[in-house]
């Protein structure tokens, strides 16, 4: 497999912060009697739509929703500063893969989350740049964030290889006609990865892979 460039989503792949951000609007939405069961979550996940249509359905006023997605923000902040979202052995990984291969990150988190997770982890030193929700018109599952990396890299399709965690990210990179490498992962293990070109158990094995 002749590849150049790696585009690596982040929550996840990198680090494990996605049952954070779970539990995050799981709180906010207390405060409504509304809840998403992860059956529910997973499927909105996949798809990329909203999570608060369940509130606003339910006759809470978007000033009241606008102000709970403050306070998620707030709750998923203080689990990233206080919980453990460190996955074993991904600085190994990215300093023998950085050896060979360009590497970026292209993730649909706010930049503000993102810098706070990775403040102290260092992953981002092996990165060529970072492109977050801020950097483009549309979040994956459009293929637009993966198409502003080829773009960013001047690299063809067939030059770059994707790793992802999750359907929506796989659909984004299948959308933008770029291979694409899915991570097992607890969170997302419930996903259709039937368009993956490649499964791998740990990001250990994309060593092996590529």
């Amino acid at each position: 497999m002749k590849k150049k460039y790696i585009l690596f989503d982040n929550d996840g792949v990198l680090v494990e912060t996605e049952i954070w951000y779970y539990q995050a609007i799981l709180k906010a939405l207390k405060q409504f009697d509304v809840n998403i069961p992860f059956e529910e979550y997973m499927k909105i996940m996949a798809e990329g739509t909203n999570v608060w249509e369940k509130a606003f359905n339910k006759g809470i006023s978007q000033s009241d929703i606008s102000r709970a997605r403050d306070e998620r923000n707030i709750y998923y902040q203080e689990y990233l500063r206080t919980e453990d979202i460190l996955i074993h052995g991904v600085k190994d990984v990215l300093t023998e893969l950085s050896k060979k291969y360009k590497m970026a990150i292209v993730t649909t988190s706010r930049r503000v989350d993102f810098e706070i997770i990775h403040e102290k982890q260092g992953i981002t030193n092996f990165m060529d740049f970072i492109l977050c929700e801020e950097d483009y018109k549309y979040c994956k599952p459009h293929p637009e964030p993966y198409l502003t990396a080829l773009e960013r890299f001047k690299a063809k399709t067939h030059e770059a290889i994707v790793v992802e965690d999750s359907e929506r990210g796989l659909t984004s990179a299948y959308r933008a006609k770029i291979d694409c490498v899915t991570v097992k992962n607890e969170f997302t293990k419930t996903q259709n990865f039937s368009k993956s070109q490649y499964k791998i158990q740990t990001l250990n094995d994309l060593i092996a892979l590529l």
